[in-house]
């Protein structure tokens, strides 16, 4: 027996059945190097997701791993009950490179986490309960999580808290009002007013959203769409949450964080992933104002928030980021990219849509670009098709035919050509079979 079918077999008997597999034949991998992986076998893997656009900086980047390993040989936990100068340090550096004035920091383990308290800050700080979230955006596993998430099938057992509302999202290529962008006056963003009339008291602590939806399949707003929004928000008393758990460190290419792409100030900015390159952190950033809305609400404390290993990887991979993958990298690389999937998109009927900036990319594939339906088996097939050719890339959509790609920040205009290349093989052979 193979050392894959062995790890395939006891995958099966130990480990819950709703575990999400890429693949006909899942791949198991074994260890990674820049912007490489290899599965148990050997095989090697140009890695365009990142796991999840949580490896920011290429996989065993040396500076993060040193990072970590020292931290590890002196303390690997102390809980934020003692004061740690990678704490106080990290949150200085967030301080420094988010957009305004957010300040202050409270450091958790996940996106889920850091949306979540978000979402108990703002009702803290305007002693108003409900929350507007957007159609089609994802928050995470947690009860909160998944009633802030705009997707039934990330919705396990039904679950809704009370209190949360969702609006039109800005999807300008599905329009759910079959308008058409820029005649439409972006009215999208206007709907969120209208949920606010009719589904809430009218009185709300918060409007949460992505500034590119990921899980979502990279849906990207039209210039206007946030300015509009944080307008309205705020005549109703809510604090705006920019959700960047996806899109933060400069991944958008330009900025720092993708919300800055819309020239607004959000009041609470969440973040994770790619925020300590595979490490387990998130953050919750917010101004020592709203922040102070906390003091005298009662206990609460995050065990492993704050952990400073995790700390201690997260100020290398914003060293690396600053030397290496800064903003105007990622817009470089990623205008390189952008261009070959546009001229993909002229010669493979089976892309509908391509969408994104800088390092967070998708591509929309439908059966036929006139009624759009989606392409799910294509998808599919373009999957197995990259794997076999070296490459890894993800997916997303309500209708799971949305390509995801998003490689490592330090990728160069090589790694962009290779998987272009790949990409065109793979499309090649795709539409042969349409």
């Amino acid at each position: 027996m193979t050392r894959t079918q062995t790890i395939l077999d006891k995958q099966q008997r130990y480990l819950w059945p709703n575990h999400i597999l890429y693949y006909t034949d899942p791949l198991p991998l074994d260890h990674g190097e820049g912007m490489h992986v290899w599965d148990v076998e050997g095989n090697p893997y140009l890695d365009f997701f990142g796991g999840i656009l949580t490896t920011s900086v290429g996989h065993n980047r040396p500076e993060v791993t040193q990072a970590a390993q020292e931290q590890t040989a002196k303390l690997i936990h102390s809980s934020t009950l003692y004061p740690h100068e990678h704490h106080v340090n990290l949150a200085e550096k967030l301080a420094e490179i988010t957009p305004g004035n957010l300040q202050v920091s409270y450091f958790t383990t996940s996106g889920t986490d850091a949306d979540e308290t978000a979402v108990v800050l703002a009702r803290a700080y305007t002693g108003y309960q409900e929350v507007i979230a957007l159609r089609h955006g994802y928050s995470g596993r947690s009860a909160m999580g998944m009633s802030l998430t705009g997707h039934a099938s990330w919705r396990i057992g039904g679950t809704q808290i009370i209190g949360i509302k969702h609006a039109l999202n800005p999807y300008c290529y599905r329009c759910p009002l079959k308008m058409s962008y820029p005649g439409c006056d972006v009215a999208c963003a206007q709907d969120v007013e209208d949920v606010i009339k009719t589904t809430t008291s009218g009185r709300i602590a918060a409007f949460l959203a992505e500034p590119i939806q990921g899980v979502g399949g990279f849906i990207t707003p039209p210039p206007e769409y946030f300015k509009i929004v944080t307008e309205i928000i705020r005549n109703y008393g809510g604090l705006f949450i920019a959700d960047e758990v996806q899109t933060g460190f400069g991944r958008t290419g330009d900025k720092w964080f993708g919300i800055e792409h819309w020239q607004v100030e959000p009041d609470i900015m969440t973040m994770a992933k790619g925020i300590a390159n595979g490490f387990p952190l998130g953050n919750t950033i917010t101004t020592s104002e709203i922040a102070e809305a906390m003091s005298g609400q009662g206990l609460t404390i995050s065990t492993f928030g704050g952990n400073p290993v995790s700390l201690a990887a997260s100020l290398a991979t914003i060293d690396v980021m600053k030397k290496e993958a800064d903003p105007a990298h990622v817009a470089k690389v990623g205008n390189r990219l952008r261009s070959g999937l546009e001229r993909l998109q002229e010669k493979y009927p089976v892309i509908g849509d391509v969408r994104g900036m800088g390092l967070i990319q998708g591509i929309e594939m439908v059966k036929d670009r006139e009624s759009k339906e989606p392409a799910t088996e294509a998808i599919n097939q373009l999957f197995e098709e990259c794997k076999t050719l070296g490459l890894l890339i993800g997916k997303g959509g309500l209708h799971g035919n949305s390509v995801r790609i998003a490689p490592p920040l330090t990728a160069t205009e090589t790694d962009i050509d290779k998987a272009l290349e790949i990409f065109d093989i793979a499309f090649s052979r795709v539409q042969e079979g349409m």
